[in-house]
């Protein structure tokens, strides 16, 4: 029967990506993945250990007359991201991935697609079964947990690896090797309100929708749109000009995504709709000019909601609205060093209504540790102002790049002889297990790289099939080279 990878090259990485695509992901719950990967290094007679927390070490023999080389780990984590557009169909604790072919990308139905990391999982269990690569002794690294905290990276113990090079396989952008990456804080900002009983009034339903959103260190500085943010803006407006009651506010659903989409429940006196309607359409008019063609699909809507029993007291959801539209969301400051780089950023992610708790979670980002503390303290204060109780957790170190290192420069060498082109250094605003894991290795020399994906963390997500043989060119050329 045909598929969507018939006729891909190589055709082992396509066929290993498939069957990832088949089995539930989600972070956190990667066991059945973890299964297919310890199945395929038995199938291949090969030594495998799992640490305490499910991250899996494997190790391959060199190829007769390698045995001399250096030894290099090849790491990719388990976990994807799962978001999906409201309306699709799809349970990511047991429904696959529906992958689409669309020319030269490929991407999924509706949800993410999980390139971001099966990809590069899929890369290194072609090199772990390939017979043809003469390469050097090799270990593989396959992590847990990745998306929501870098937690596998986290807890893998030192001393387990024996390799000098390590080879991070969770690059996004062709014809660019990243040596370095941001460090990372989450902010989560908790508070009791006050609520009173819901009086007269009809229940309406406000959707902030049709955003890109994106990831949070990746896509931060493209000008994308906040739907929690907007929300905010939404409502204070609102409260501003009529009076009206709030029962619930929700929006964002992972602190490594920027917001695509958030909703509040309101209560307000029908004489009030149709000015409710105008401000409503005032907001996304203004909104939609600010944004331009940075984010032009956005959408504010009204629909009719059941009524709740509960309302927040008239303060508390001024002050709620008012800080969820001021609390600042994307760059604080630009790298000085490399052009075009974000240095330190904040994602104002999620804020959640339970019972009568309202939570906002939020995620800050920097390679330099003090201006990493310094956007979490600022974030914490703005909060503090607004009775907020803080927490900060999952803090994890970012990645000093060493563009003068022998693997950057093997790098750079084994592109251009293979691929024809000199790679662009790079450094990620973003998480890479790179930094985590390699601090707990001194010595280790550390890269990353990987074909072409866009959109990564959204259901925008998709994969280049042309950047695919490139990368696999080049992942072999260099084992074939140390």
């Amino acid at each position: 029967m045909k598929t969507v990878m018939e006729n891909l090259e190589p055709q082992s990485l396509w066929r290993h990506f498939e069957a990832l695509s088949a089995i539930p992901r989600a972070s956190e719950k990667e066991a059945a993945a973890r299964s297919y990967v310890l199945a395929q290094a038995a199938r291949l007679g090969l030594e495998s250990s799992r640490d305490g927390v499910g991250n899996i070490v494997i190790r391959k023999p060199a190829r007769p007359g390698r045995e001399g080389a250096v030894m290099a780990v090849l790491q990719g984590h388990l976990d994807m991201v799962c978001e999906k557009n409201e309306g699709t169909d799809h349970d990511f604790d047991t429904d696959p991935i529906r992958l689409v072919r669309d020319g030269d990308w490929l991407k999924a139905g509706g949800t993410t697609l999980g390139a971001d990391n099966g990809v590069g999982v899929a890369a290194a269990l072609a090199v772990m079964e390939s017979v043809d690569c003469a390469h050097g002794p090799l270990e593989f690294l396959f992590t847990i947990d990745e998306e929501s905290g870098l937690t596998g990276a986290a807890q893998f113990p030192g001393g387990l690896l024996q390799a000098k090079y390590f080879l991070n396989l969770d690059g996004e952008e062709e014809g660019t090797l990243c040596i370095g990456c941001a460090g990372g804080l989450n902010t989560v900002a908790r508070r009791k309100v006050a609520s009173r009983a819901a009086l007269s009034g009809e229940a309406w339903r406000i959707k902030v929708a049709g955003l890109q959103g994106g990831h949070s260190g990746i896509d931060i500085n493209k000008g994308r749109g906040n739907a929690v943010r907007i929300l905010g803006r939404v409502l204070q407006t609102l409260l501003g000009g009529m009076p009206l009651s709030i029962a619930a506010i929700n929006g964002g659903s992972k602190r490594n995504a920027i917001p695509r989409e958030a909703s509040a429940t309101i209560v307000i006196e029908l004489a009030h709709q149709q000015e409710m309607e105008l401000l409503v359409a005032t907001v996304e008019a203004a909104v939609q000019s600010d944004l331009g063609a940075f984010d032009p699909g956005l959408r504010i809507t009204l629909e009719s909601a059941a009524r709740p029993e509960q309302v927040w007291a008239d303060g508390e959801a001024i002050e709620l609205a008012g800080l969820l539209a001021s609390q600042h969301h994307g760059v604080l400051a630009m790298s000085p060093d490399i052009a075009g780089l974000v240095q330190t950023s904040t994602n104002l992610a999620i804020v959640s209504t339970k019972e009568d708790e309202v939570v906002i979670e939020t995620s800050q980002r920097s390679p330099i540790e003090s201006s990493k503390l310094a956007a979490g303290r600022m974030v914490s204060t703005i909060f503090h102002m607004a009775r907020f109780a803080v927490e900060h957790s999952g803090g994890y170190p970012g990645w000093k790049p060493e563009p003068a290192s022998d693997l950057v420069r093997l790098c750079q060498t084994v592109h251009q002889e293979v691929l024809g082109t000199v790679p662009e250094l790079v450094a990620m605003h973003a998480g890479l297990e790179c930094g985590v894991i390699g601090e707990k290795y001194p010595g280790m020399q550390l890269i990353s790289f990987g074909p072409h994906i866009v959109d990564v963390h959204s259901p925008s997500e998709r994969l280049k099939i042309s950047s695919v043989a490139p990368f696999w060119a080049f992942l072999t050329g260099l084992l074939e080279r140390l």
